[in-house]
């Protein structure tokens, strides 16, 4: 986060921040994002649901209010990226010292890519299931069930070891004590991250596990449309 962006690089992450919506111009980056609430505008135009605007002090504030709103972040929004801004690096930045909040933009940037990359591995093949695919025959039917059965056989077992994950850490953590402050710090960020990742990956599973029995609601209910009009065709239907 220290090293300094090659002209080509800062050009590139101003484009980038063109295409995000402030709430506010942009007229000098440096002295624009000094005070956190247009990094904070950055997230939230990802992830709207990673940090909450009003608990940040309005712009044009002082430093120790400037201060305060990178501090907030830094312990409740950033660690959902996996993200840390160091104190000195916060300081220089607050300070609207040259080339300060260049790298910091760039290393949000590459996590906010990251995150967004996670995000769509987790997705289930099932997400491409086109919901016509049920108004087909009792075959195609029974092929999309055989798949969404096999999806939430796999979801319970995901979401089974990452509670074990988080017992296991909790267990690990409570033998023993971090007296220095720095390593005080850096410990609870770390955990913190970790337990914000694992129930991050909980949700997800838990919605994805909603939408697919809901596709098998629905695959029985067609089923039950299929064996009605053959039976009125005269047909006996063994599904």
């Amino acid at each position: 986060m220290d090293r300094k962006l090659e002209d080509y690089e800062i050009e590139n992450l101003l484009s980038w921040l063109d295409k995000i919506p402030f709430s506010r111009p942009k007229r000098k980056l440096r002295r624009d994002f000094s005070d956190g609430v247009l990094v904070a505008e950055v997230i939230k135009h990802f992830f709207p649901k990673f940090v909450d605007l009003s608990s940040l002090t309005v712009p044009f504030s002082s430093r120790e209010e400037k201060l305060r709103n990178w501090s907030l972040l830094n312990r409740k929004v950033f660690p959902k990226l996996d993200f840390y801004v160091p104190e000195e690096v916060i300081s220089e930045v607050v300070l609207s010292s040259p080339g300060a909040i260049e790298p910091v933009l760039s290393t949000l940037r590459e996590k906010i890519d990251r995150k967004l990359a996670d995000i769509a591995s987790k997705k289930p093949i099932l997400d491409n299931v086109d919901i016509k695919t049920l108004e087909k025959t009792p075959e195609a039917i029974h092929e999309v069930e055989a798949r969404i059965l096999a999806q939430l056989a796999k979801m319970k077992i995901d979401e089974e070891n990452i509670q074990k994950t988080m017992k296991q850490k909790v267990v690990v953590e409570s033998c023993y004590t971090v007296r220095e402050p720095t390593l005080l710090r850096q410990f609870i960020f770390e955990k913190d991250q970790v337990i914000l990742d694992l129930q991050e990956v909980v949700k997800i599973l838990q919605t994805k596990v909603e939408k697919l029995e809901h596709l098998l609601e629905l695959k029985d209910i067609r089923i039950d449309q299929l064996t009605k009009i053959n039976a009125s065709n005269g047909f006996n239907l063994t599904l």
